[in-house]
């Protein structure tokens, strides 16, 4: 039960709390509508000011449910919008926290998910999936992703899954060949594998024959052969994004390692990949007999060594523990043993 006084305050306070949330939308959707290649520097520069003025949470929640409004429709997106978009979302990741591309990352590869298993007649798979390849483009996802969405691409081999295929090869192919050139031989023969079973199932073979073309031009590194290929956009854009990235260090140490069953799993598992994320669901693997283990006989030592420990400090059993196999070892090879047990 809730008093009337007490009661009437939350909704006040949750009035407050929507009217500030509206008039922050309202900010960020100018800026996102302003968005273009120029004005880069000064619209991310608001953009890390709105992030240091208002809490992460309700910034990330912004910012995701705009640009996803913004890129995904049902109509196919200019890639240059997309990736100006992206790019963005790189940039907030590099300078504000990695915990602003992960945020966008896992919206984005849920609603592709969704619209994967839901058999969607637009062309919304193809924006989000052009989303995430812009993501590893930009330094804010690993390869590895990109890999799973292929190869559950490719497990189901469908026409539409063929396009998407070949939608990714081209936006990203090249970079995947130079990042992990085994991992996509091996996609590579699992795709040929999976066309020559279903053959009988598609009546136009012409889109089978030129995914398998494309790919072989990838394994071969001949980009003469996939139309319409032209990595320059992506460069010049990479080119502003280092001018833009403060710290000096960001680029590979900054991208999300991350795989689409972990994010797909995100809310029942916790999100390992932000630091200080809340844990929900699976509880921590906390047994008593393992803790029990871990506590190193220390009664064994003499009273001597025990009373140098505590004068040290070693306030802590493992401490304790470790102090006393280094001071009664007979040799480096008995230390090594005791302290592996």
């Amino acid at each position: 039960y809730v008093p009337p006084q007490i009661r009437k305050a939350q909704e006040t306070l949750d009035d407050k709390k929507r009217e500030e949330l509206g008039r922050l939308k309202k900010m960020v959707n100018g800026l996102i509508n302003r968005l273009s290649e120029p004005n880069l520097s000064s619209i991310s520069g608001q953009m890390e000011e709105l992030y240091m003025a208002n809490s992460r949470k309700d910034m990330n929640d912004t910012l995701t449910d705009v640009l996803m409004s913004a890129c995904v429709t049902a109509v196919t997106m200019p890639a240059r919008l997309l990736m100006e978009h992206v790019l963005l979302v790189s940039i907030l990741h590099h300078n504000v926290g990695i915990e602003v591309g992960a945020h966008f990352l896992e919206a984005v590869v849920k609603k592709f998910d969704e619209l994967c298993k839901s058999d969607a007649e637009g062309k919304e798979c193809e924006n989000l999936l052009a989303l995430i390849a812009h993501l590893y483009n930009f330094h804010v996802v690993h390869c590895l992703l990109i890999f799973d969405i292929l190869k559950k691409l490719v497990s189901t081999f469908t026409e539409k899954e063929i396009e998407l295929i070949l939608f990714v090869l081209k936006n990203v192919g090249f970079s995947l060949r130079k990042d992990d050139a085994l991992a996509l031989k091996e996609l590579i023969t699992e795709a040929q594998r999976k066309a020559s079973t279903a053959e009988k199932k598609f009546q136009d073979q012409t889109r089978v024959r030129f995914m398998l073309e494309t790919m072989l031009a990838l394994r071969n590194n001949d980009m003469r052969k996939i139309p319409g290929y032209d990595p320059e956009p992506v460069e010049r854009l990479r080119k502003l994004q280092r001018t833009l990235i403060h710290s000096s260090g960001s680029g590979k140490d900054t991208q999300l390692r991350v795989s689409l069953e972990s994010l797909l799993s995100a809310d029942r598992i916790g999100r390992w990949w932000i630091v200080g994320s809340s844990w929900s669901g699976a509880p921590m693997i906390s047994d008593t007999k393992s803790q029990a283990q871990q506590k190193l006989h220390v009664g064994k030592v003499s009273s001597k060594i025990m009373e140098l420990a505590r004068k040290l400090r070693m306030n802590t059993d493992i401490r304790r523990s470790i102090f006393c196999v280094l001071m009664t070892s007979e040799d480096f090879m008995d230390a090594f043993e005791k302290l592996l047990k």
